[in-house]
């Protein structure tokens, strides 16, 4: 059944295109495995930490397999008129129509993934992903970063990093923020409100930005053994807590405020089952 293969081949590399899209769009950077803490101050004193895994699309093999799905021909099996499911030869005609279609289609595709290349190096600020060495430029951004204490590449677009940072909260913040790099989803932001009050949101930490990415991949690689070689994505699997001795005013953990030395304790487990991302609301002041 070679029509049945070729399509099946031609589906997976249209489903991984639009996959890439979506990623290259919405989630450049995501996080994997990882321990990350906060401790917030009714005083306005924060320290946070995040040891583990940060993933660049951008710079894996996923990202470049879009240009190699679909660049030899391969006719697809002709059938007779009077019964689609009966396979025959096809003529010359048929496949040289075939290929004239192929062709044409090929041109718009490596045209489209030159643009995509542009916009890439754009994203991440100047780095050509193709470039061997653009790894390691990137880690080296990342070292020359306040609170970045160890950045490891270990391949595939994925780093093991160790940061941490303190401060005083007269403002918003953000991580990760990665020099020249383009980011739309944070792993972690807090927000700072006149009222004295901080909003708490880790939008990455949650199965709809971050595992869905992972399902679909791995459903398109179990579906076509043509795809058999797309690169897993790290699952996210993360542990964070937030402690403050500040009053909560809302939060959506599972148990609840729990009492700690600190004040009170705030725990999430994100997984790729975890529905919504890790919230909460803080009030400030004595």
């Amino acid at each position: 059944m070679m029509n049945l293969n070729v399509t099946g081949r031609r589906l997976a590399a249209a489903g991984l295109a639009v996959l890439l899209s979506m990623a290259l769009a919405a989630c450049l950077v995501l996080p994997g495995k990882f321990t990350s803490t906060l401790d917030l101050r009714k005083d306005g004193r924060f320290s946070f930490t995040y040891s583990g895994e940060i993933f660049l699309l951008g710079l894996s093999k996923l990202a470049q397999m879009d240009s190699a799905a679909n660049d030899k021909f391969e006719p697809s099996a002709c059938n007779n008129e009077d019964d689609d499911m009966t396979e025959r030869e096809c003529t010359k005609d048929e496949l040289a129509q075939q290929q004239s279609e192929w062709e044409e289609s090929h041109k718009a595709a490596v045209e489209k993934k030159k643009k995509e290349a542009e916009e890439m190096r754009a994203m991440l600020g100047g780095i050509d992903p193709s470039d061997p060495k653009a790894a390691e430029e990137l880690a080296a951004r990342l070292r020359r970063q306040a609170g970045f204490n160890r950045v490891d590449y270990k391949g595939d677009g994925l780093y093991d990093v160790d940061f941490a940072v303190s401060g005083h909260l007269d403002y918003d913040f953000t991580f990760p923020t990665m020099e020249r790099v383009q980011m739309t989803l944070p792993f972690v932001v807090l927000n700072r409100r006149n009222d004295a009050t901080v909003r708490f949101d880790a939008p990455a930490f949650t199965a709809a930005n971050n595992g869905g990415m992972n399902a679909m991949g791995a459903g398109m690689a179990a579906g076509d053994p043509g795809m058999q070689d797309i690169p897993n994505m790290p699952q996210l699997d993360g542990h964070l807590v937030l402690t403050t001795d500040g009053q909560i005013l809302a939060n959506n953990t599972d148990e609840g405020p729990q009492k700690d030395p600190a004040g009170q304790k705030l725990e999430w487990h994100v997984t790729p089952r975890s529905g919504a991302a890790p919230t909460a609301l803080i009030k400030l002041g004595s």
